[in-house]
């Protein structure tokens, strides 16, 4: 289902499962095995997540697995949903989703699980699970209301409310509409900004952004600072300001 290309220091991952781009067990396993192959490797500063065809970012779960599966099929695939998503979210580069339809349920939260989420005018988000008795076990109800308040989270799931892209803009869950055919080329300037960055700086600055969310703002300001000094002793920082005193662009390790 995943198709990976590199072009430098970027990659394209394209969710391929026609039509509608669905998560099975495979693909989930898939998902998790690949990020966690990416993992600080050398020279990936950016993964794009979209999805093939024009109609679908991802539809979600395959209903017909849960339909079929017992109690026991319903454990793996729960766990299976949070490990691919956690592996997405603990990339340790930057994560852009660039939504080129659909994102519905599982679709949703592989695109909450990225840092960075534009979309196209044509896209439709939501998690509609408790709909069919279910609701949204890869990272949903924690993401979305962290990302934009309990009140819009609590529409989208608990009145079922799919958002259309100019709605998702305004609330905060995704950060910018961009015309179909220039979705991937606005994804690449994106992408290519993170590239530009000292791979180390974003680390150390994904992880602080992140960790506001866990705990108590002196604990994370104190180790902003303690992240710094790191930072001070690193050989990036050194080829960072003299790049930048020479005018030149920088030879990141």
């Amino acid at each position: 289902m995943l198709k990976l290309e590199r072009d430098g220091a970027v990659g394209h991952l394209t969710m391929d499962n026609p039509p509608a781009n669905v998560w099975d067990e495979d693909s989930l396993a898939e998902l998790r095995d690949l990020f966690a192959s990416l993992q600080g490797e050398a020279g990936l500063a950016a993964v794009i997540l979209t999805g093939a065809g024009e109609r679908f970012f991802s539809a979600g779960a395959d209903l017909k697995v849960f339909a079929a599966a017992d109690a026991g099929g319903a454990v793996r695939m729960a766990g299976l949903f949070g490990e691919a998503f956690e592996a997405l979210a603990g990339f340790s580069g930057v994560s852009i989703a660039a939504i080129n339809g659909f994102a519905m349920g599982g679709g949703l939260e592989a695109a909450l699980a990225c840092d960075i989420r534009i979309a196209c005018p044509e896209a439709k988000l939501g998690l509609p699970e408790a709909k069919v008795g279910l609701l949204p076990c890869g990272g949903g109800t924690q993401a979305l209301p962290a990302l934009i308040g309990e009140g819009w989270a609590k529409r989208m799931i608990l009145c079922g409310e799919t958002v259309d892209a100019e709605t998702a803009e305004r609330i905060g869950l995704i950060q910018e509409v961009v015309p179909r055919d220039e979705l991937l080329v606005r994804a690449g300037e994106l992408a290519a900004g993170a590239a530009a960055q000292s791979p180390t700086s974003l680390r150390h600055c994904k992880r602080l952004v992140e960790l506001g969310r866990q705990v108590p703002r002196d604990s994370a300001l104190a180790q902003e600072r303690e992240a710094f000094v790191k930072l001070w002793r690193d050989d990036n920082r050194r080829e960072g300001c003299e790049a930048f005193l020479e005018k030149r662009p920088p030879k990141w390790k």
